[in-house]
Order: structure tokens, then C-alpha cells, then sequence
């Protein structure tokens, strides 16, 4: 099957899965509309593309769905002179191709992931899919839409499906959907963990694409681990409790919280092997996702978002309908290493729920002062359902908070350079804010320095995008 090919879903959702319910529930087209309608005006700089990655399953899925399965959907805008187009795409990974052409579902999610499908059906896809639905990059000169279950699927600028990319045949496993890019350098540093080993495999690429470095650390447990942040001089690695136990599948929960397992941040040189890098205990928590870390000295600094107890609700044993989810959203926390003394610590920064941490990405290893959040300001949203776009200033303490309103369900924010003056919080902020009142997603442009006087533009897509989870703005060359 070619990226050429028309795909149309089929999802019914008959069983009132909660992760398909309301903007969860996946669009059924791919679509190409070449002139959107703009209410205000796209600022002159914003030259490019903004990405959306996101589960949208093909078909009904084969028993218990979590939004962590679906096929992975890209959805584009294109600016261009004030001007804005829009197209989607689903992934087409092996998987989703051998299920199309089956015309059904095959492959069960992760909570049953080990319910592999018959060979006979889906031949060289293998037993596992990889979606590829959460996040998508652009590094040497390549488009890699990621999963951290499996391997990367490189796709063109206009969203076409190239195949799984291994690097020339040296990534044999998984890659993080978190690489993170050092603008200085143009290298990109990665890991990834494994469900059944207790290891972190960490990768450096130079600016070619090339691996340059690997080297394989062992830990306590086979743990989650989204997210990492690199310094000038070092990866840094959170080891918490929150475990993958395949041998509890069918039985309970995949992912389960172990704080007596404890929580360590591990700080390893960028070129570093296993046998150099520190261990720092510090209180059970759990990051999914983090701004940005620096060294000064032997002080390193990093920020994200932090769960106390955190249950993604991967669970076969309950009710197809029903979810054991923990709702309880992370808040903004600060954490510290000081290499000279052998200590660590945390404090939460703010009483805010929020995640999708991000910050301008030309600064990432650096001391940044500005950093961006989804926030839910509602008491009753669900854990993900965020309302609200936050923006912090480090240096002022100055907190500014845009509300999309009772209808309004916001996804992560983007910063996008202001390519004239290149300063860290001058540029814009791109949103993709679903409303339910009128069932249409807007791509809302916030001057970043001034989120509380709201979208000065806001691009009216033609359809529904639906939840889903990271974006990134691709400027024109």
C-alpha cells in the first residue's frame, strides 16, 4: 500500500471505550484543503509548517483501547505569507498496512500487547505495531515521526510515509519519542528503554545522522522512562518507580508504581560510557516530561513536570468502558545535582497542574528563563484535558495564564523563533485548541511575550483534530 492510497477509518466505538469518547474519537479522512479561513493576521516571520502527532486508530480496536495504542495521525498547517494550508496523514506503518489490508483490527493494544496476532495475517509486520503516535522531529535533513515502543518512522515534509529508520542498520531497538537536539552542535542524543530488561540505551548522532556513540547502562527494574535533558556536558536521567511488569499481563496493571523502589537522577558525560555515570537519590516521583537543564559549575539545574504517584491507567483487567486512570495531574517542579558535594534535591515551583513542558528549543542545554505549559484550571478535567496555556518567566516570577473557556480543550504549545531577533522569548507560541461547542479546531498564534491578550490570529481548520499528544514547528529553509 503507497501513501498515495486513500485510507478511511472505521471506528465505532460501541463498547463507550473512554479513550475514544468525545475528542478522543479519531477522524475518519485524510484531507487537503489549500486555503484555510484566518481571523486576525499570521505574523510575517511565521514562515512553515506546525505538526501535530496523535493516536488515531483505523479501525475498531480488539478489546481494552488506551490512547497510548492508536495509529499514528499527522496533521499539518502550513503558513506561507499569511496564507495557511492544511493536511492530514496516517503513519503507515507495517502494522496499520497489513490491518488495511485485512480491512480490521489485528493487534491488540498494550495492556494485551502480548496477545500477538497470527503471522499468517500480518506477515513481515511482526508481532508487535509500531504506531509511531507520539511525537515528530526533523534532524539531518530527515523527518522521524517516534514511538518509544519501537523504531522511528522517517515520513517526508509533506507527510508521506518513507519506513522504519535504524540509522543505517545501528539502532537495533526502540528510540525515545524525547530525543533532544543541541542546536549548537546539531547533535541529537536519545535513549531508550526496554519493557522486559533492566537497561537504558543512550545514542548520540552527530549533525549528519550518523551514530556516533552508544552505550548501555543497567538499572534496578525495567522502568518508563518518556523523557531526559541534556547540558553542554552531560545527559541527565531520571530512574523512577514506575515499573513494566509483563508478567502481571492479563492479570493487572502493565505499568505499576513502585516507591520503594526510590528515585535517583543519574548524570552521565555526553560522550560518557556506563561505567561514569552518578547516581543521586532523591524522593519517589516521576517526570513524563521536562523543560530544560543546565550546568553552571558544578551546580546542574533541570525543570518538568512532576508526578507523586502517577497510574496511566494500562490496566486488561478492567472494564472495557471504564478507566483506572489516576486523574491526578503533575505540577511544575525544579530539580538540582551538585556534582561536587554528592547531593540532590527538588521543589515544586508552582500549585498549577499542567504538562507538555516545553520551551524554546534553540536554547535546549542552556539557561533558559522562559518555559510554557498546558494546564487544566477546571477542577473537573481529566488528566491530558488541559484548558489553559501557561507561560512563566524564571527571572520575574511572572506567571500569565490564556483560558480557551468551558468549550475549549487545548493541546501542547510550540515556540516558534522570531527569525529576526533570535532572543530567547521573542517568537510565538502555535496551539491547536479544539472546541466541543462547535466540533473544529483552531491553530491559534499567541504572541509568546504577551499570552494574556489572547491569539492574534487563529487558522480555522476544516475538521476535527483530535487529542493527541506532541507538535513541532518546522521553519521554511
Amino acid at each position: 500500500m503507497s501513501s498515495a492510497t486513500t485510507l478511511i477509518g472505521h471506528v465505532t466505538n460501541n463498547d463507550g471505550q473512554p479513550d475514544l469518547s468525545g475528542n478522543m474519537f479519531p477522524v475518519g479522512t485524510e484531507v487537503d484543503v489549500t486555503a484555510l479561513q484566518v481571523t486576525g493576521q499570521i505574523p510575517a516571520g511565521l514562515q512553515g509548517t506546525f505538526v501535530r502527532n496523535g493516536p488515531n486508530p483505523l479501525f475498531q480496536p480488539i478489546g481494552h483501547y488506551h490512547m497510548f495504542d492508536g495509529d499514528g495521525m499527522l496533521h499539518g498547517i502550513t503558513l506561507d505569507n499569511g496564507q495557511a494550508s492544511y493536511r492530514n496523514r496516517w503513519i503507515r506503518s507495517r502494522g496499520l498496512q497489513a490491518e488495511a489490508a485485512l480491512g480490521r483490527s489485528v493487534y491488540r493494544g498494550l495492556s494485551e500487547v502480548m496477545e500477538f496476532p497470527d503471522p499468517a495475517l500480518v506477515g513481515d509486520a511482526g508481532p508487535v505495531k509500531n504506531p509511531a503516535n507520539t511525537h515528530i522531529i526533523r534532524h539531518a535533513g530527515k523527518y522521524l515521526a517516534l514511538w518509544e515502543g519501537g523504531l522511528p518512522t522517517e515520513v517526508t515534509a509533506s507527510l508521506d510515509t518513507v519506513g522504519e529508520y535504524n540509522f543505517n542498520g545501528k539502532l537495533h531497538g526502540a528510540m525515545t519519542a524525547h530525543p533532544r537536539l543541541d542546536p549548537r552542535t546539531g547533535e541529537m542524543f536519545f535513549f531508550s528503554y526496554s519493557p522486559v530488561e533492566p537497561v537504558i540505551r543512550y545514542y548520540v548522532a552527530d549533525a549528519s545522522g550518523t551514530i556516533v556513540h552508544y552505550t548501555k547502562i543497567d538499572i534496578p527494574a525495567p522502568v518508563m522512562m518518556h523523557d531526559f535533558i541534556i547540558t553542554e556536558q552531560h545527559a541527565v536521567f531520571l530512574d523512577s518507580p514506575i515499573v513494566m511488569d509483563i508478567a502481571n499481563m492479563g492479570k493487572g496493571p502493565l505499568v505499576q508504581w513502585r516507591p520503594e523502589n526510590g528515585t535517583r537522577i543519574g548524570v552521565l558525560p555526553r560522550f560518557g560510557n556506563a561505567d561514569e555515570i552518578r547516581w543521586f537519590e532523591i524522593d519517589p516521583g516521576h517526570v513524563q516530561h521536562f523543560w530544560n537543564g543546565w550546568a553552571e559549575g558544578d551546580r546542574i539545574e533541570f525543570s518538568g513536570t512532576r508526578f507523586e504517584h502517577p497510574d496511566f491507567g494500562i490496566n486488561p483487567a478492567s472494564e472495557p468502558g471504564a478507566s483506572t486512570a489516576d486523574n491526578t495531574s503533575p505540577y511544575p517542579a525544579k530539580f538540582w545535582v551538585d556534582l561536587a558535594s554528592g547531593t540532590a534535591g527538588w521543589e515544586q515551583t508552582d500549585d498549577l497542574g499542567g504538562d507538555f513542558a516545553r520551551f524554546n528549543d534553540d536554547y535546549n542545554g542552556v539557561r533558559t528563563r522562559y518555559h510554557y505549559m498546558s494546564a487544566a484550571v477546571a477542577p473537573e478535567r481529566r488528566l491530558g484535558d488541559f484548558d489553559s496555556i501557561v507561560r512563566y518567566d524564571d527571572v520575574t516570577g511572572d506567571r500569565q495564564i490564556w483560558n480557551s473557556g468551558p468549550s475549549g480543550h487545548v493541546g501542547e504549545s510550540v515556540f516558534a523563533p522570531n527569525p529576526v531577533t533570535q532572543s530567547e522569548g521573542d517568537g510565538w507560541l502555535l496551539n491547536a485548541v479544539y472546541d466541543d461547542a462547535t466540533d473544529r479546531t483552531d491553530l491559534c498564534v499567541f504572541n509568546a511575550q504577551d499570552l494574556n491578550s489572547g491569539p492574534v490570529a487563529r487558522v480555522h481548520i476544516t475538521q476535527r483534530i483530535p487529542f493527541g499528544f506532541h507538535a513541532n514547528w518546522f521553519a521554511a529553509d
